[in-house]
């Protein structure tokens, strides 16, 4: 028995053309990567104008001082890399150090959080190695709607209105920068940042007189890690309003931003059903859907419906014994476990068997080396109410935590990159007057436990939540990636086995109903759990959802349609490129020609 799309399932067509694709979190990001497509840029400086767009026009998504990982394919490449665009915790940042502040947790706003930032370095990394435009040319179109301004997206216009008092009273910087008015922005208001515009110009002007395109990005590159952001570092040495409700200084200094710099590295990979699947390693939580289709891939194609009691059952308990391991054995100390120990027959074979009829309520790592696990103390609900669509979520502290961007893009070369930016939110830390952007909070994903894979330590990266995703067969290739935070790979793998196992069409497979686990550790401050926690959208129907409660899952229901930003582009078997995007929120987008 196998599982397939309904005869009457409503979806758009998938769009297929010869030029290029490109699917992105927001229309000026993917309009931006088609334009560059169709003015004969390849994917690679499609992707990187596009994303210094989202920079500006997303900023409570993500931002010029956040981070940023890529698995990138050359099209002459047997494998795709990773565009590794996660810094490291700063030199002034350990366990002890913030223990003697009285924390127990790395909090989720403030300077303090602050990683080195990796995004933008990343980006000219490959805009040097593997794309073809100037310098110039690529950030014109960021430039231009920095510095003549483009409509708030409803989704940043209700961010600075949930911080509004934050901003007011204590971080009146971000208040000059996003409420000139004093009151929020209404949605759709042109907003203005001419001082990251001038940012941007100051990269361009760094290699003016450079003789060569690859020289002219390199001093680009070292303005912006030893001029540009020793400045938003200092500025956060003042003393400024964190999440705990005190004020505490910042510790990241100009040397931790001078001497870092983006890289590549090998990405990790397993099949399935005759794909590869291609991620990020353990310092993300990439691997984690490696070993789910590990565990899912020796099932009966009926066990793997997510639109079925039993087959969204299934993925959830798969999901929460990864998940698990995630935050059991994930990170980038030498504590982390080895990608090899994780996807081992043995192991998965061991993991899968607990798998049974009912929902577990218990966090079950397991020991891929032989190690027992070690896990941080943990702590259930404490009042964070989940906005399904992954737009930012808000407690009832009025403490709101940012999200993600992603976006995805193919050539008719054959060049593919799936990327995922994010932090460097506007709701992360004061904003710098003078650059017009903030510093992220990624350190918020680590913990103060000494010797966890996960902790904090000086030099070492924090454990992202960032995850886009790569496939080949053969000729075929499908990049695809989320926002979302935790969820970002718990709501691309049903879209995944609908295309993979069930025969769905990229678009009908995104706009199908779907769900995802909350029974993990959550990545952001305050780090709660939800034992035996199911979110599902209302469409997978009344007979999944008492199926899943039957079981024992604690659900809640989400709406029609509120999970999930997934948004994939690829070529299939006969050479035609294809893109979709997810229609939640009325935010994603797919173009191609």
């Amino acid at each position: 028995m196998t599982f397939t799309p309904p005869a009457s399932f409503a979806t758009r067509p998938t769009l297929r053309g010869s030029f290029g694709m490109s699917a992105s979190t927001h229309w000026t990001a993917t309009a931006t990567a088609q334009s560059v497509l169709e003015r004969g840029g390849n994917a690679f400086d499609a992707a990187v104008a596009a994303a210094f767009v989202l920079h500006v026009v997303e900023p409570h998504l993500n931002g010029p001082g956040g981070d940023l990982v890529a698995l990138v394919r050359p099209a002459d490449a047997v494998e795709p890399f990773v565009l590794m665009g996660q810094g490291p915790a700063p030199a002034g940042a350990s366990v002890e150090a913030f223990h003697r502040l009285g924390l127990d947790l790395v909090p989720g706003a403030g300077g303090l959080a602050a990683a080195v930032p990796g995004a933008v370095d990343a980006w000219l990394l490959l805009l040097r190695d593997h794309g073809t435009w100037e310098l110039a040319d690529v950030l014109d179109y960021a430039r231009g709607y920095a510095r003549d301004g483009h409509p708030l997206v409803a989704g940043a216009a209700v961010t600075v209105g949930r911080v509004a008092d934050l901003f007011r009273d204590h971080w009146t910087t971000s208040a000059d920068l996003w409420m000139p008015t004093g009151s929020p922005p209404a949605p759709n208001t042109v907003v203005r940042n001419p001082a990251y515009a001038a940012v941007l110009e100051e990269l361009v002007g760094a290699g003016s007189s450079a003789e060569s395109r690859q020289e002219r990005i390199d001093a680009a590159r070292r303005e912006w890690m030893a001029t540009v952001l020793p400045r938003a570092a200092e500025f956060l040495r003042t003393p400024h309003r964190h999440s705990d409700g005190r004020d505490h200084a910042g510790v990241l200094d100009a040397a931790d931003v001078s001497e870092w710099r983006a890289g590549v590295e090998p990405a990790v990979s397993t099949s399935f059903r005759g794909w590869r699947v291609f991620k990020a390693g353990v310092w993300t939580q990439g691997p984690a859907m490696l070993q789910v289709l590990r565990m899912l891939e020796p099932l009966a194609d009926a066990r793997l419906d997510p639109s079925t009691g039993v087959g969204a059952h299934t993925l959830l308990e798969a999901e929460k014994l990864a998940y698990a391991d995630r935050d059991a054995w994930f990170g980038d100390t030498e504590a982390a476990a080895e990608i090899k120990a994780l996807l081992a027959d043995e192991y998965i074979a061991e993991r899968a068997a607990l798998i049974d009829a009912t929902a577990s309520a218990d966090l079950r790592p397991g020991s891929p080396d032989g190690r027992p696990p070690e896990l941080p103390p943990l702590r259930t609900d404490a009042g964070v109410t989940s906005a399904g669509t992954g737009e930012p979520t808000v407690d009832r502290r009025g403490q709101t935590r940012g999200d993600t961007c992603h976006l995805d893009v193919i050539d008719r070369w054959g060049n593919v990159v799936s990327a995922t930016p994010s932090g460097g939110w506007l709701q992360s830390s004061p904003a710098v007057p003078e650059l017009g952007f903030c510093l992220g909070t990624r350190l918020q994903a680590t913990w103060l436990l000494p010797g966890h894979p996960a902790s904090l330590v000086p030099g070492r990266r924090p454990r992202t939540t960032l995850t886009p995703t790569l496939l080949t067969r053969d000729r075929e290739v499908v990049a695809i990636g989320s926002p979302g935070g935790d969820q970002q790979d718990h709501w691309q793998l049903p879209v995944l086995l609908r295309m993979l196992v069930g025969g769905y069409e990229p678009q009908q497979a995104i706009d199908a109903p779907t769900l995802h686990t909350t029974a993990i550790l959550d990545s952001f401050w305050p780090r709660t759990w939800t034992p035996s926690g199911a979110v599902v959208e209302d469409r997978i129907g009344e007979e999944v959802v008492a199926d899943l409660e039957r079981r024992g899952h604690v659900v809640r229901r989400a709406g029609d349609w509120a999970l999930g930003r997934v948004s994939a582009v690829g070529r299939d078997a006969s050479g035609l490129l294809w893109a979709a995007a997810n229609p939640r929120g009325m935010q994603g987008y797919a173009a191609g020609r």
